[in-house]
Protein backbone atom coordinates (compact mmCIF):
# COMPACT_ATOMS: atom_id res chain seq x y z
CA UNK A 1 0.00 0.00 0.00
CA UNK A 2 1.36 3.44 -0.70
CA UNK A 3 0.72 6.67 1.83
CA UNK A 4 0.73 10.05 0.37
CA UNK A 5 0.82 12.60 3.55
CA UNK A 6 0.10 16.24 2.74
CA UNK A 7 1.04 18.88 4.82
CA UNK A 8 -0.27 22.94 4.04
CA UNK A 9 -1.03 26.14 5.19
CA UNK A 10 -4.43 26.95 4.82
CA UNK A 11 -5.04 31.17 4.15
CA UNK A 12 -8.92 30.54 3.05
CA UNK A 13 -10.62 28.16 5.78
CA UNK A 14 -14.11 27.98 4.39
CA UNK A 15 -12.94 27.68 0.30
CA UNK A 16 -10.65 24.83 1.41
CA UNK A 17 -12.94 23.09 3.71
CA UNK A 18 -15.24 23.29 0.77
CA UNK A 19 -12.56 21.50 -1.80
CA UNK A 20 -12.45 19.45 0.56
CA UNK A 21 -15.71 17.63 0.56
CA UNK A 22 -14.82 17.94 -3.62
CA UNK A 23 -12.54 14.86 -2.84
CA UNK A 24 -15.25 12.59 -2.41
CA UNK A 25 -15.46 11.78 -5.97
CA UNK A 26 -12.30 9.65 -4.95
CA UNK A 27 -13.89 6.40 -4.09
CA UNK A 28 -14.44 5.74 -7.86
CA UNK A 29 -10.82 6.10 -8.70
CA UNK A 30 -9.21 2.15 -9.13
CA UNK A 31 -7.04 1.38 -6.59
CA UNK A 32 -8.17 4.31 -4.18
CA UNK A 33 -8.39 2.81 -0.38
CA UNK A 34 -9.58 5.64 1.58
CA UNK A 35 -8.28 9.82 2.67
CA UNK A 36 -9.11 11.43 5.63
CA UNK A 37 -7.11 14.38 7.52
CA UNK A 38 -8.01 17.73 9.68
CA UNK A 39 -6.23 20.67 11.83
CA UNK A 40 -2.89 20.68 13.35
CA UNK A 41 -3.34 21.04 17.12
CA UNK A 42 -0.29 22.98 17.89
CA UNK A 43 0.13 24.66 14.86
CA UNK A 44 -3.31 27.03 13.72
CA UNK A 45 -4.04 26.87 10.15
CA UNK A 46 -2.11 24.04 8.98
CA UNK A 47 -3.48 21.11 7.63
CA UNK A 48 -2.58 17.42 7.45
CA UNK A 49 -4.09 15.09 4.89
CA UNK A 50 -3.40 11.11 4.14
CA UNK A 51 -4.51 9.26 1.25
CA UNK A 52 -4.02 5.96 0.80
CA UNK A 53 -3.94 3.52 -2.78
CA UNK A 54 -3.05 -0.13 -3.47
CA UNK A 55 -0.07 0.34 -5.18
CA UNK A 56 1.95 3.11 -7.02
CA UNK A 57 1.08 2.71 -10.44
CA UNK A 58 -2.92 3.26 -9.33
CA UNK A 59 -1.74 6.33 -7.57
CA UNK A 60 0.61 7.74 -10.69
CA UNK A 61 -2.53 6.82 -13.00
CA UNK A 62 -4.64 8.77 -10.81
CA UNK A 63 -2.20 11.89 -10.70
CA UNK A 64 -2.19 11.38 -14.68
CA UNK A 65 -5.92 11.22 -15.13
CA UNK A 66 -8.55 12.53 -12.35
CA UNK A 67 -6.00 14.16 -9.81
CA UNK A 68 -6.06 18.23 -11.18
CA UNK A 69 -9.62 18.08 -12.27
CA UNK A 70 -10.54 17.17 -8.05
CA UNK A 71 -7.78 19.55 -6.80
CA UNK A 72 -8.95 22.95 -8.92
CA UNK A 73 -11.27 23.17 -5.94
CA UNK A 74 -9.06 24.23 -3.43
CA UNK A 75 -6.54 26.26 -5.66
CA UNK A 76 -5.81 29.54 -3.89
CA UNK A 77 -6.98 28.42 -0.36
CA UNK A 78 -3.75 27.16 0.72
CA UNK A 79 0.16 27.65 0.56
CA UNK A 80 3.70 25.61 1.64
CA UNK A 81 2.41 22.50 0.28
CA UNK A 82 4.07 19.86 0.83
CA UNK A 83 3.61 15.97 0.27
CA UNK A 84 5.68 12.86 0.48
CA UNK A 85 4.91 9.45 -0.46
CA UNK A 86 5.71 6.26 1.73
CA UNK A 87 5.38 2.38 0.88
CA UNK A 88 3.78 0.71 3.94
CA UNK A 89 6.10 -1.35 5.76
CA UNK A 90 4.20 -2.44 8.56
CA UNK A 91 1.04 -2.61 10.92
CA UNK A 92 1.29 -0.95 14.46
CA UNK A 93 -0.65 -3.40 15.81
CA UNK A 94 -2.71 -5.68 13.50
CA UNK A 95 -4.76 -5.26 10.41
CA UNK A 96 -4.45 -1.66 9.24
CA UNK A 97 -7.25 -0.55 7.43
CA UNK A 98 -7.71 3.41 6.02
CA UNK A 99 -10.38 4.34 8.18
CA UNK A 100 -11.07 7.12 10.70
CA UNK A 101 -14.33 6.72 11.54
CA UNK A 102 -13.35 4.90 15.12
CA UNK A 103 -10.93 7.75 15.77
CA UNK A 104 -10.75 11.46 17.18
CA UNK A 105 -6.58 12.40 16.64
CA UNK A 106 -3.91 11.28 14.46
CA UNK A 107 -0.04 11.97 15.61
CA UNK A 108 2.58 11.96 12.34
CA UNK A 109 5.89 11.69 13.25
CA UNK A 110 8.36 12.13 10.16
CA UNK A 111 11.94 10.48 10.65
CA UNK A 112 14.88 11.32 8.50
CA UNK A 113 17.28 8.67 9.97
CA UNK A 114 21.15 7.78 9.16
CA UNK A 115 22.03 6.06 6.39
CA UNK A 116 24.37 3.26 8.91
CA UNK A 117 21.60 3.23 11.60
CA UNK A 118 18.08 2.71 9.13
CA UNK A 119 18.17 -1.14 10.05
CA UNK A 120 18.67 -0.45 13.66
CA UNK A 121 15.73 1.99 13.61
CA UNK A 122 13.35 0.08 11.66
CA UNK A 123 14.32 -3.19 13.91
CA UNK A 124 13.52 -0.80 17.00
CA UNK A 125 10.21 0.43 15.41
CA UNK A 126 9.27 -3.35 15.36
CA UNK A 127 10.60 -4.68 18.56
CA UNK A 128 10.37 -1.49 21.12
CA UNK A 129 8.06 0.89 19.40
CA UNK A 130 5.21 -1.22 18.30
CA UNK A 131 4.49 -3.37 20.83
CA UNK A 132 4.70 -0.15 23.34
CA UNK A 133 1.63 1.43 21.55
CA UNK A 134 -0.28 -1.22 20.28
CA UNK A 135 -0.52 -2.07 24.25
CA UNK A 136 -1.28 2.04 24.87
CA UNK A 137 -5.55 1.77 25.61
CA UNK A 138 -7.67 4.21 23.27
CA UNK A 139 -4.34 3.27 20.30
CA UNK A 140 -7.02 2.22 17.74
CA UNK A 141 -4.57 0.98 14.56
CA UNK A 142 -1.24 2.82 12.91
CA UNK A 143 1.21 2.44 10.40
CA UNK A 144 4.77 2.45 9.54
CA UNK A 145 6.06 3.43 5.96
CA UNK A 146 9.08 4.02 4.29
CA UNK A 147 10.38 6.48 1.90
CA UNK A 148 13.56 7.01 -0.39
CA UNK A 149 16.40 8.38 1.54
CA UNK A 150 15.81 6.75 4.61
CA UNK A 151 12.71 8.57 5.52
CA UNK A 152 10.11 6.88 7.61
CA UNK A 153 6.44 7.68 8.63
CA UNK A 154 4.91 6.64 11.79
CA UNK A 155 1.17 7.01 11.86
CA UNK A 156 -0.95 6.36 14.99
CA UNK A 157 -4.93 6.68 15.45
CA UNK A 158 -5.82 7.15 18.80
CA UNK A 159 -9.70 7.64 19.99
CA UNK A 160 -9.36 10.43 22.56
CA UNK A 161 -5.97 13.18 23.38
CA UNK A 162 -6.80 11.81 26.72
CA UNK A 163 -5.33 8.46 25.64
CA UNK A 164 -2.47 10.17 23.90
CA UNK A 165 -1.30 11.86 26.42
CA UNK A 166 -1.05 9.60 29.35
CA UNK A 167 1.36 6.78 26.73
CA UNK A 168 3.23 9.88 26.14
CA UNK A 169 3.70 10.98 29.78
CA UNK A 170 4.34 7.32 30.86
CA UNK A 171 6.21 5.98 28.17
CA UNK A 172 8.50 7.83 25.32
CA UNK A 173 11.35 8.84 27.51
CA UNK A 174 11.84 5.41 28.43
CA UNK A 175 10.93 3.75 25.44
CA UNK A 176 13.43 6.08 23.60
CA UNK A 177 16.42 5.23 26.08
CA UNK A 178 15.95 1.68 25.64
CA UNK A 179 15.53 1.72 21.74
CA UNK A 180 18.52 4.44 21.33
CA UNK A 181 15.99 6.92 19.10
CA UNK A 182 18.61 9.81 19.45
CA UNK A 183 21.31 7.88 17.50
CA UNK A 184 19.32 6.51 15.31
CA UNK A 185 17.45 9.87 13.93
CA UNK A 186 19.08 12.70 11.87
CA UNK A 187 15.40 14.83 11.94
CA UNK A 188 12.16 14.49 13.43
CA UNK A 189 9.17 16.34 12.86
CA UNK A 190 5.54 15.41 14.07
CA UNK A 191 2.40 16.54 14.90
CA UNK A 192 -1.06 16.23 16.40
CA UNK A 193 -4.05 16.21 14.06
CA UNK A 194 -7.59 16.71 15.06
CA UNK A 195 -9.66 14.41 12.80
CA UNK A 196 -11.84 16.65 10.60
CA UNK A 197 -14.94 13.68 9.76
CA UNK A 198 -16.33 16.04 6.86
CA UNK A 199 -12.96 14.76 5.07
CA UNK A 200 -13.36 11.23 5.75
CA UNK A 201 -13.51 10.11 1.85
Amino acid sequence: MLVKWIRCTVVDRRGFERGQRKWAGLPGEPGFRGQGGGWSRGRPGVAHVFAFWESRAFYDSFMARSHDRLAAAQSGTFKDAQARLFDHRFDVKTGFEPRFTDADLLRVALCRVREERAEHFVLMQEKVWNPAMAGSPGMVRGLFGEAPGHGYLVLSMWQSSAEHGKYRTERVERLALRAQTEADIAALTGDIVELEPSWTV
